[in-house]
């Protein structure tokens, strides 16, 4: 804690602000990583056996997989199945799908702006640090001592190194989240189409059931 308390007293305002950068970072990856724990994101093995049953030509058994299925896509891919198939529905689940995803994706915007920001407002304190080092200097006059301008540089620095302390690991956990959410967009339209573009459709329609929630 003390620790804490000196980089913070070396590099000043800015080193304040690229830590609660950083407690937010953390915020909102345990969110991101909650959430996609309780939507099934990444595990739709069930899903994929109900959609196997389906093409296989088995509605009932693909229902009977959906209700087993802890997905956030399997109430679309159950409406898919009891209601007939036009473009209407087509549009109508892609939107609903579409709002699923995008609330996977929020927080994306606030860790892409810290990950950009905090490179920025290191090297902004390191140019207030060097400004001031400089300012000492000047009032030296002719008794300088250099180890005053060494020092004043290595306090300047520190905002630097922690803006990339802040930055690196947060464009990481971003690039992994986009790349989650990345897949689960592909499976979702493969999902979707996979039911909605039957040619057999007619054939496979049943009776609607109780709802199944994800």
């Amino acid at each position: 804690m003390n620790g804490l308390r000196d980089v913070v007293a070396l590099g000043g305002p800015v080193v304040a602000i690229l830590l609660v950068m950083s407690v937010l970072t953390v915020a909102v990856t345990i969110y991101k990583l909650w959430q996609f724990a309780a939507s099934g994101v990444g595990r739709h093995k069930v899903l994929s056996e109900a959609l196997a049953a389906w093409d296989a030509g088995d509605p009932e058994q693909a229902q009977a997989r959906l209700a087993h299925s802890r997905s956030y896509l399997a109430p679309y891919i159950e409406t898919a199945i009891q209601t007939p198939a036009s473009q209407a529905l087509s549009d109508r689940l892609d939107a609903e799908a579409g709002l699923a995803l995008a609330r996977l994706e929020r927080g994306f915007r606030l860790l892409d702006t810290i990950a950009q920001l905090a490179p920025l407002l290191g090297l902004f304190g390191t140019v207030l640090g060097m400004i001031e080092a400089f300012q000492s200097l000047q009032t030296a006059g002719a008794s300088v001592d250099p180890s005053l301008l060494a020092g004043g540089i290595w306090v300047a620095l520190v905002t630097t190194a922690v803006g990339l302390a802040v930055a690196m690991p947060t464009s990481m956990i971003l690039s992994w989240l986009e790349s989650r959410t990345a897949r689960e967009r592909v499976f979702a339209d493969k999902a979707l189409r996979t039911v909605l573009m039957d040619h057999n459709a007619g054939q496979h329609r049943v009776a609607p059931a109780a709802s199944v929630h994800a």
